[in-house]
């Protein structure tokens, strides 16, 4: 059986790399290959994160011996560098490695963060690879022009399809999942709220998620008519929010893709989301959701409004979505081009 020694955040952690891996875990990948996973990165402290660093570095050093594969999932900037290490070691020790790549930012991390030297640098540990896996195929033209596009699989994050079932839209909620932070469009999507009530009175925004910018915090807690703080949602208790809310919205400035958008879409939701990253890849203008630019505030409040007021149109979108993710984001399938390209390494 293949051994695939794979990294990347803890697995508690509130956000996309963790989704992805435990939906790998949910769909039973440990079963079908020997996995063992090392999660490098937790929340909280600077003093608590370089301890689960180092602590994770020890362990990577003890399991390397008994594994072909290292698997490292990475974003950007702190996750790189992290990461570099990993990379390296896996490197100097002969093994197969795999770079599965997942920021939506990079390309201000290498560009406007990066001495010409840093670059060199970035490029050097990049080539490393054996495999490099990107979620989209303009992530794939991006890490091409720097390692050429020989080796880069594009490889979308997929989810597990619920059964099929007959969603309602008799409601006015949206519901928003991810980090509420500014980089995720949250200030834009907030200054919409006085304008969708002025023209429809029940509608209520639900956000799921850990907040990460107080002022943000303080205006949604200001109108708690309409905007309701859930935390962070997961499991059944995300479900029951994708089913019983008729639009999600994802006003994000940059996106690698995003799995909570590929769960709304498997739940029949109208989505309004901005127009980068990866998410064109998921949702076609007025096919499967709606695109708007991100941080333009009054384009993202049309873009709501126009599904809000259309019964019609959210069903035929939302249904369009559930047929995309069907089609092209089920995990059985994303398993099965990654053991692929396991065994592919391995000859």
């Amino acid at each position: 059986m293949i051994r695939v020694l794979m990294i990347g955040p803890d697995r508690s952690v509130h956000g996309g790399i963790s989704g992805v891996v435990n939906n790998y875990y949910e769909a039973g990948l440990d079963h079908r290959i020997t996995l063992h996973y090392i999660g490098t990165m937790v929340e909280g402290g600077k003093l608590r994160k370089l301890f689960k660093a180092a602590g994770a570095y020890v362990k990577f050093l003890t399991k390397l011996p008994f594994y072909e594969i290292v698997h490292v999932n990475m974003a950007s900037d702190n996750s790189y560098r992290r990461k570099a290490v990993f990379i390296r070691t896996a490197h100097f020790f002969h093994k197969k490695i795999v770079i599965h790549q997942h920021g939506g930012d990079f390309e201000t991390f290498y560009y406007k963060e990066q001495s010409a030297k840093g670059r060199e640098k970035i490029q050097k540990i990049l080539k490393m690879g054996d495999a490099f896996l990107v979620l989209a195929p303009l992530w794939k033209e991006f890490f091409g022009r720097m390692i050429g596009e020989e080796g880069i699989t594009v490889l979308p994050d997929s989810i597990a399809i619920p059964e099929a079932f007959s969603k309602e839209y008799d409601n006015h909620n949206v519901l928003f999942l991810g980090r509420l932070c500014k980089e995720k469009g949250i200030g834009e999507l907030l200054s919409c709220v006085p304008k969708l009530v002025d023209k429809v009175p029940d509608f209520h925004l639900y956000l799921g998620g850990i907040w990460e910018d107080k002022e943000l915090r303080e205006i949604a807690q200001s109108d708690k008519e309409h905007i309701t703080w859930l935390g962070w949602v997961s499991g059944e208790d995300k479900k029951s929010w994708l089913a019983k809310c008729r639009m999600l919205v994802l006003p994000s400035y940059f996106e690698g893709q995003s799995v909570s958008l590929l769960e709304a879409m498997a739940y029949y939701c109208g989505i309004v989301a901005s127009d980068t990253g990866g998410i064109p890849q998921m949702i076609r203008q007025e096919e499967t959701g709606l695109l708007v630019p991100p941080k333009d505030a009054e384009a993202l409040a049309e873009g709501l409004l126009k599904l809000l007021q259309d019964d019609e149109l959210c069903w035929r979108l939302g249904d369009g979505a559930r047929n995309k993710v069907e089609k092209e984001f089920g995990i059985e399938e994303n398993m099965r081009k990654l053991i692929g390209i396991y065994e592919s390494l391995l000859g």
